[in-house]
């Protein structure tokens, strides 16, 4: 008989929102520790178990890598937590985020002139759309 604090994979799953896999994905990779399990083979995860799930796809959510968020919880898992270890992780992840930004911009820049170059009534072997990404074709050809 198992505990009444111990979840199941689908109670754990259920509890943060997300899918069985997702949950057997971050024990996988080092996310979740690897529960107990039922002399039938079930695991048997704890509330903490929940609260990780929730911290690790709030991470996510705010574009943390699974690498990232390993080594958050690595900080957090420490019994001396260091917010400058932290911010640090974040300071990185800001950085990436902020030439993703220029990134998208440029590429959106570069969507606009090709989409203001572009006559609707033009045959296709006259579209400037497709004359760019021909272009990158043959260059990869050569």
């Amino acid at each position: 008989m198992r505990s009444t604090d111990a979840l199941t994979t689908g109670e754990i799953a259920q509890r943060a929102g997300v899918n069985r896999e997702t949950i057997r994905f971050y024990e996988r990779n080092g996310l979740l520790p690897e529960p107990p399990r039922t002399p039938s083979g079930y695991r048997l995860y704890q509330n903490a178990d929940v609260r990780r799930v929730l911290f690790v796809k709030r991470a996510q959510s705010l574009g943390f890598s699974l690498h990232e968020v390993a080594e958050l919880l690595a900080i957090a898992d420490g019994r001396m937590v260091r917010c400058r270890d932290v911010r640090r992780v974040a300071e990185k992840r800001l950085t990436y985020v902020d030439k993703q930004i220029i990134d998208l911009k440029k590429l959106r820049h570069s969507l606009r002139d090709l989409v203001s170059k572009c006559d609707e009534a033009a045959k296709i072997n006259g579209c400037p759309i497709i004359d760019v990404l021909s272009q990158g074709e043959r260059r990869d050809a050569h």
